[in-house]
């Protein structure tokens, strides 16, 4: 059988680890063979990370792809994709703190579309800077794309912080019927409630999950809101760390999340001042979601069925690379003014 290649730069757009996540995925869904060169060629450590390279072999897994270039610091890569995609029971263990979210962000397009319901218990890191947020995902991205037909479930079953990882999370998802739902945001509505969790590992002692929610209040209450956020200690994390995460939902139906893990020498009152105040920066600007899932729904709006719109607070670099990802497979979009629309390709499942 004779596939049609899909050629990528990866050193294009934003040159991130995204890139080579979502190819491969698509690729995996539309039968294509991909072949990527200059994987992450602008980062201080290019080629494939021990994250991506989990993200790789996951996904040919799920797939049975014949795969070229599979190695740590490869920075070239031939993904030929198999038959169906295999819904079951998988476990992942990254072997890092890398992002479990990366990872199962890379899988979810593709077992939306599998042949059954499929459950993901993935190890390595919950909660660090320049990946999503376990809690952002589960409240946020999750239910948003339960309008679009996604079913899902989650679980954190412990904890994991830079530098050693060892957190789980475990992701349930059913199969679509047959294609994904047009996602229609338009108008962001009235805030009805803000809700969240701060939660910290092994720090109860000095009071961090208590001291991020009270800044973050303070911040919120500034301008009118409070957010109801749960105050969570936990100790069976292997070491310590923290994570903050708000959202707030629309009369609309919107939701827009913040988020922010902790780190050496950010303290407890600077982790809630920035939570809040990235909330309200997006709240102001009208949008219709925050400006994470202003990207992450980029692909499922490129496969659903019918059009999907909405509102994004500002166009940013993972925003521009993931539109010019997906016209490569045969998506079309429009952005004026910061609203969105993408004209999805209407992907069935087999």
């Amino acid at each position: 059988m004779i596939l049609e290649k899909i050629e990528i730069d990866g050193s294009a757009k934003s040159g991130s680890g995204t890139i080579l996540r979502y190819a491969m995925a698509l690729s995996s869904l539309f039968g294509k063979e991909l072949h990527i060169t200059n994987i992450r060629a602008r980062r201080d450590k290019p080629g494939l990370r021990p994250q991506h390279l989990a993200s790789v072999k996951a996904c040919a897994r799920l797939c049975d792809a014949k795969v070229e270039g599979a190695s740590v610091n490869s920075k070239e890569l031939r993904y030929r994709p198999g038959g169906r995609i295999k819904g079951g029971s998988y476990q992942f263990d990254i072997g890092t703190a890398g992002s479990t979210t990366m990872l199962a962000q890379a899988l979810l397009p593709l077992v939306v579309f599998a042949d059954g319901d499929s459950v993901f218990r993935i190890s390595g890191g919950l909660f660090q800077d320049f990946a999503p947020s376990a809690h952002h995902m589960q409240h946020v991205l999750f239910p948003t794309l339960e309008k679009m037909g996604v079913k899902t479930q989650m679980k954190v079953i412990r904890p994991g912080y830079v530098p050693r990882g060892e957190g789980i999370i475990e992701i349930g998802i059913s199969p679509v019927g047959t294609s994904l739902r047009p996602l229609q945001l338009s108008e962001q509505g009235k805030v009805k409630s803000i809700s969240g969790i701060a939660l910290s590992s092994r720090l109860k002692e000095r009071k961090v999950s208590q001291r991020m929610v009270e800044e973050c209040n303070k911040v919120l209450l500034e301008k009118g809101y409070r957010a109801d956020i749960d105050v969570s200690y936990d100790e069976t994390a292997l070491s310590a760390g923290a994570s903050l995460a708000i959202w707030a939902e629309t009369g609309n139906g919107c939701l827009l999340g913040s988020d922010q893990a902790g780190k050496r020498g950010r303290s407890s009152e600077e982790i809630g001042r920035h939570v809040a105040r990235s909330l309200l920066e997006d709240l102001e600007t009208g949008a219709t979601v925050d400006r994470y899932l202003a990207d992450q729904l980029i692909i499922y709006a490129a496969l659903a069925g019918g059009t999907t719109e909405y509102v994004i607070p500002h166009v940013t670099e993972h925003v521009d690379t993931n539109l010019w990802l997906i016209a490569k497979f045969g998506a079309r979009f429009s952005l004026k003014e910061n609203n969105l629309r993408v004209e999805g390709t209407g992907y069935t499942r087999a």
